[in-house]
């Protein structure tokens, strides 16, 4: 009777054999009977387990998967009618998956030939291994309009919203989409591109009311003038992109990387992997690889791609859409390290010590292949010793040696004292209406900090890589706080019977002692608003200022090119400067960074602007059931018309306007950031708790308006009524006394970059 085969023996059969990868194949192919056959069946679920094969049905197929978002080509229809797609992006050894086409009621008519960018889904128990959903038809770009329906005895027409626009859209009776008078729609264009007269559209998107909450972030995109449609030579370069190939680069597909990203992660530009050196000169020593997606491949210096990646600096994020710098067949697709295909990408290899010290790197051009795509929190639930189907393979050669050498970068970190803000990131969950369900706080793992420590060590190389080869680029700056800033800080924590010394070299380290003092106790809000405050905005520059916050001498921007136009330019100069190809930042680029640097600061501040009136819109949607309610919160900035304050529930910013206040009249001290009150002596400042009614909410702009309840536990005076007594209920400082501090220190502080 014939010897049963490894493990290794079966794999290689199904690999040389992709159509006869049954059970009863393998087995006729090494000559099994009997209770060989069950010996077979057991090594076969055992290798499914492992990963390396996947059923489906009665056969067993190399566990390879395409992208979840692919570039397909329509086949004809079956004797069914129904249409089938073939993937042009297929690196996996076995028979190519089948793909069903699930047309939607406004998706332009496709026929066989067409080629197509889809998002797929696995499904199981089908004849057809995915079903594919159109993004859009390749080789088509038709223009976009956002507007208000007018319904006309013949159709109607689309009024835009944006400012730029000068001309209504014509919508013909048929092409409405069922869409009434007053709606807020999306349309595109249909027939030729017209220079005179009224474009014509068919109305693709109801949005309903204006107000409505699938509006907020389309009306923010338009109010903020950020470009959400790519022009036609642009999207024509990005659909014309091939799968890089390993001629040239260093062919990194053995390496265990692994992507880890939020469970709704719409790309993934950065993959990861650690494991122990054996450099006996490096006792304790790690080593890290950090593999980026290679976009200087794709996008060439000059291209149509170019232009307009600059032009919108980065990618700018909503709770229920991205407006993403890179077209879809890209961002979503070819640079995007999708699990178990082969992706083009540059990747650092560091070396640290014990310690967390990194003691040496090397950069590469290379070709890797992620064995997994995982969530920060399907990580972590596998170090905690919950580990899923898809984490647990990979939970001791990959993950324990990950959070291994993040111990080591987590000494460094204690030792470097970068700033230590305790101020959790508000997460926004919509349901599929884009109505706002719940508003919550982003939980911080361990995984999430290990991503971080990773990206900042790998970021830092780069920089040092650039300086030392002497080639441009662009420098992520980030400036100590002004002297003025420093003296409101020192005051906010003296009032709150905190200190921060005077007379020394500013360091991360003196902040971080004194929000530890803080730490736990009621100020401590306060203090981390108020540090935050303090600090200056980071930029992009081509001189080194360094990085104040992450205590750093030397930080560029390298891990995150397919959202980031300044990680694009890293790229570049790291190409140019180890001649990995023609595609490397070129002289006039180089030249003209200033400009370039001045530009991307300015659209990432755009889109820190839309994004945050987004959520204020959301916030203001959810919260306007319940006007009349009572909220906790703190005071967390004072302006010449009222207080702000952030609610405790759920970190919305309302206004507590002057009238809201009482009768008297509150004199404005912008030095020490107070409000005090002529009659009753009672003075706000930032930090103070306070009690709130919810007075008005209003979706449209985003505003909410409160009424002042009580004030540290004390009712207010507008409340209380005026009974002549002075209020003593906060800490009360002399209006402007610190107004002469504060002019003698800006006679002596130089400017840092005088």
């Amino acid at each position: 009777m014939a010897q049963l085969p490894t493990k290794e023996q079966i794999l290689a059969w199904i690999s040389e054999n992709p159509h006869a990868t049954s059970k009863r194949d393998i087995a006729q192919a090494f000559g099994l009977k009997g209770a060989k056959r069950i010996d077979l069946k057991r090594m076969l679920k055992e290798l499914a387990e492992e990963g390396h094969l996947e059923k489906r049905r009665k056969t067993y197929l190399d566990a390879d998967r395409l992208p979840p978002v692919s570039v397909l080509q329509i086949l004809p229809p079956d004797a069914q009618g129904d249409l089938f797609a073939r993937p042009l992006e297929w690196a996996g050894e076995g028979p190519v998956p089948r793909i069903l086409f699930s047309a939607r009621a406004t998706d332009p008519g496709l026929g066989a030939g067409d080629r197509i960018l889809a998002r797929l889904q696995e499904v199981e128990g089908e004849e057809h291994h995915y079903i594919a959903r159109l993004i859009r038809k390749i080789g088509t770009n038709p223009a976009r309009v956002l507007g208000v329906f007018r319904a006309g005895a013949e159709g109607g027409r689309i009024v835009p919203i944006s400012k730029g626009s000068d001309r209504d859209w014509v919508v013909r009776p048929g092409e409405t989409h069922g869409a009434r008078d007053g709606e807020l729609v999306e349309a595109e264009q249909i027939g030729p591109k017209a220079r005179m007269g009224s474009p014509r559209a068919r109305i693709v998107t109801r949005l309903g009311d204006p107000g409505a909450p699938r509006a907020v972030s389309l009306i923010a995109i338009a109010e903020h003038g950020i470009p959400d449609a790519f022009p036609d030579a642009a999207v024509a370069e990005a659909d014309a992109a091939t799968p890089a190939n390993v001629k040239g680069r260093e062919d990194l597909r053995d390496l265990p990387l692994v992507t880890i990203d939020p469970a709704d992660a719409r790309d993934r530009d950065d993959a990861v992997l650690a494991h122990l050196d054996d450099d006996p000169k490096n006792p304790g020593g790690h080593v890290i690889w950090v593999a980026i997606a290679d976009v200087a491949h794709y996008v060439r210096p000059g291209s149509a791609l170019d232009h307009e990646a600059k032009r919108r600096g980065n990618s700018t994020y909503f709770p229920d859409r991205v407006v993403p710098m890179l077209p879809d067949t890209l961002s979503g697709d070819l640079c995007s390290l999708h699990e178990h295909v082969p992706r083009a990408c540059l990747a650092v290899r560091m070396v640290i010590d014990a310690d967390g010290n990194k003691i040496g790197h090397r950069f590469v051009r290379g070709l890797m292949r992620s064995v997994a795509s995982l969530a920060y929190e399907e990580v972590q639930d596998a170090i905690d010793g919950q580990a899923d189907s898809k984490a647990a393979p990979l939970l001791d050669d990959v993950l324990r040696p990950l959070f291994a050498a993040y111990g080591a970068l987590k000494k460094a970190r204690a030792h470097r004292q970068p700033l230590e803000l305790d101020l959790p990131e508000r997460k926004i969950a919509l349901n599929d209406a884009g109505e706002v369900v719940s508003v919550g706080f982003k939980d911080r793992l361990d995984a999430h900090k290990l991503i971080e420590e990773f990206m900042v060590l790998a970021n830092v190389a780069a920089a040092e890589e650039l300086v030392a080869r002497r080639q441009p680029l662009l420098f992520r700056v980030h400036e100590e706080p002004s002297p003025e800033k420093l003296e409101s800080l020192r005051e906010t924590a003296e009032a709150s019977g905190f200190s921060l010394a005077k007379g020394q070299v500013l360091q991360t380290r003196q902040l971080n002692r004194l929000l530890e003092q803080a730490q736990g106790g009621d100020f401590a809000e306060l203090i981390n608003i108020t540090t935050l405050r303090a600090m200056q905005q980071a930029y992009y520059f081509p001189q080194n200022f360094g990085h104040f916050g992450l205590a750093l001498r030397a930080y560029a921007h390298f891990t995150s090119p397919i959202r980031r136009y300044a990680d694009l330019v890293v790229h570049r100069a790291l190409i140019a400067a180890h001649g990995w190809g023609n595609d490397g930042l070129r002289l006039e680029d180089a030249e003209a960074l200033e400009e370039t640097a001045k530009h991307i600061s300015d659209t990432e501040r755009r889109s820190m602007a839309a994004e945050r009136d987004t959520n204020d819109r959301y916030l203001a949607a959810y919260l306007s059931d319940r006007v009349g309610s009572t909220f906790t919160g703190r005071i967390s900035g004072i302006a010449r018309f009222g207080a702000f304050v952030k609610l405790d529930e759920t970190g919305a910013d309302g206004l507590l306007p002057m009238r809201a206040l009482g009768q008297e009249y509150f004199h404005h001290d912008a030095d020490s950031q107070t409000l005090m009150g002529s009659e009753s002596g009672l003075t706000i400042g930032i930090g103070d708790r306070v009690t709130v009614k919810l007075a008005e909410a209003v979706p449209v702009t985003g505003g909410l308006l409160l009424e002042l309840l009580e004030i540290e536990g004390r009712q207010s005076p507008i409340r209380r009524g005026r009974s002549g007594g002075k209020y003593r209920g906060g800490p009360q400082r002399k209006a402007g006394q610190t107004a002469k501090k504060r002019g003698s220190l800006r006679k002596k502080a130089p400017s840092r970059r005088g």
